[in-house]
């Protein structure tokens, strides 16, 4: 995934400096601040929205992690690909719809940026499912059309 992007780096934080570069690791960080910054604006104007970017923000971050550590490497039993796809599928869907509802309800300033805000997200969300599709990612080469034994 964004393993062939990275420098190699020992030290902790020399691989999240590292990490945060590639483009994965740059939609994982932009999805955490965008993630804290409409949870202030929730919070600031109403509290009944604001667990979406809670949940979204906590899962962002430990994606985070475990792609920088290497950790989705060292757990084969989890498929990571999938994982990361359906979390910004959700993710996505549940910005647009809260998005919806929030500027339609016409509160304050505050749940107007937030709404604005999680279509952003909704942006950010859905082009991170559309780059971490897997089957998107794989590879398939041409089968041959002539036996390479000789004559059969």
């Amino acid at each position: 995934m964004a393993d062939s992007e990275r420098l190699s780096a020992p030290g902790c934080w020399a691989a999240c400096t590292s990490y945060w570069r590639t483009r994965k690791g740059f939609l994982l960080l932009t999805e955490i601040i965008l993630c804290l910054v409409i949870l202030i604006c929730f919070s600031a104007s109403t509290s009944g929205y604001s667990s979406l970017s809670v949940i979204e923000m906590i899962l962002a971050a430990v994606f985070f992690v475990i792609y920088m550590c290497d950790l989705h490497t060292k757990m084969p039993f989890i498929n990571w690909p999938w994982s990361d796809f359906f979390r910004t599928l959700i993710a996505a869907i549940l910005y647009l719809i809260t998005s919806i509802f929030v500027l339609v309800e016409k509160g304050n300033t505050a749940k107007i940026i937030a709404g604005v805000l999680g279509l952003i997200a909704t942006l950010l969300f859905g082009y991170d499912a559309y780059f971490t599709f897997p089957l998107r990612q794989q590879r398939h080469t041409a089968a041959p059309t002539d036996p390479t034994d000789g004559p059969v």
